[in-house]
């Protein structure tokens, strides 16, 4: 008996996350009857979807992973919250629908933990998300990520499509944003260190170092996302994340980074800058339920890797 190829189109397939599930589809977990193709936006405007369609013509896909969106750091995200919504709201309802129409078999959507309410309790888990209003500074991205999830519900509920979506705690890897004023907390202290070292100055940790984070390495995310794809039947999202008692505060994570990168300068704590959120601790007890066994990366080799990563590519991802 043969076995249905399927064909499995990834969105926003050349970013940190896109880039890291093929990695370890070449490496781990190649199987002769999936063929992946990564899109990246020169291949398509998603919000556009005319062009959406052409894209889902032209790779026909049987499933989707969904991993596009219009993303930005704190800044641009209070600038320009209606944008946000508005642009990843056409993206999600193009994708989301022509897979719909094409008949795609599954979707599984990328959300983000910033998603959930802002005053909440600790850990957050996977019932939580619509429980009141996200943080007024991304208001717009949030609510659009979160309506992936009631599309998801509706779809099924009214087509008995199998769509469901993954909520990551902080991703870091090769391939991340290491943009000094947009990227994230991880790739941001990897930068700094690094330009510290080269001139010689003190290597300066915003704020108290006192936050705590959950980071998850984007090769252990893509083994899990690949896993999502093939077995989790569910349509309720699932959080993709380490263990509460693998949080870090900011302090040991920079920490962490100066150990991988050997930064022997002085190291300066700036606390006339803001903490932000002090804490976002997600529950991956049902994650636990299903994969007991997952053995994820130690942060410390992680983190050596990605610096390595960072240093081996500098030219490149300078910006």
């Amino acid at each position: 008996m043969t076995t249905e190829k399927k064909v499995i189109l990834v969105t926003g397939g050349t970013g940190l996350v896109g880039r890291a599930i093929e990695a370890i589809v070449q490496k781990e977990e190649k199987r002769p009857d999936e063929e992946w193709y990564f899109a990246s936006s020169k291949d398509a405007d998603l919000s556009d979807r005319a062009a959406t369609e052409k894209l889902f013509d032209k790779v026909k896909p049987t499933h989707v992973i969904h991993l596009a969106a219009l993303v930005g750091g704190l800044f641009r995200n209070l600038k320009y919250n209606l944008d946000f919504y508005r642009i990843n709201t056409l993206i999600n309802d193009n994708v989301l629908n022509l897979s719909h129409v094409k008949g795609v078999k599954k979707v599984v959507s990328c959300l983000s933990t910033c998603i959930f309410p802002d005053k909440t309790t600790y850990p957050i888990d996977e019932t939580m998300v619509h429980n009141g209003p996200p943080h007024s500074s991304n208001f717009g991205y949030s609510f659009s990520k979160r309506m992936i999830d009631v599309q998801n519900r509706a779809y099924n509920a009214q087509h008995g499509s199998q769509f469901t979506a993954v909520v990551p705690t902080n991703v870091f890897g090769p391939y991340d944003n290491f943009n000094l004023e947009d990227g994230h907390v991880l790739p941001g202290l990897i930068h700094k260190v690094y330009t510290a070292k080269q001139e010689n100055k003190p290597f300066v940790i915003w704020g108290t170092g006192s936050p705590r984070r959950q980071f998850i390495y984007s090769l252990d995310l893509a083994r899990l996302m690949i896993w999502v794809l093939r077995e989790y039947q569910e349509i309720d999202p699932i959080i993709l994340s380490v263990g509460e008692e693998d949080e870090v505060s900011i302090k040991e994570a920079a920490e962490t980074v100066l150990e991988a990168m050997e930064f022997k300068g002085e190291v300066v704590l700036d606390t006339s800058k803001s903490d932000g959120q002090f804490k976002k601790t997600a529950s991956n007890g049902k994650l636990r339920k299903y994969r007991p066994d997952f053995k994820f990366t130690d942060f410390k080799t992680a983190v050596k890797d990605t610096a390595q990563w960072f240093m081996d590519n500098y030219d490149t991802v300078r910006k």
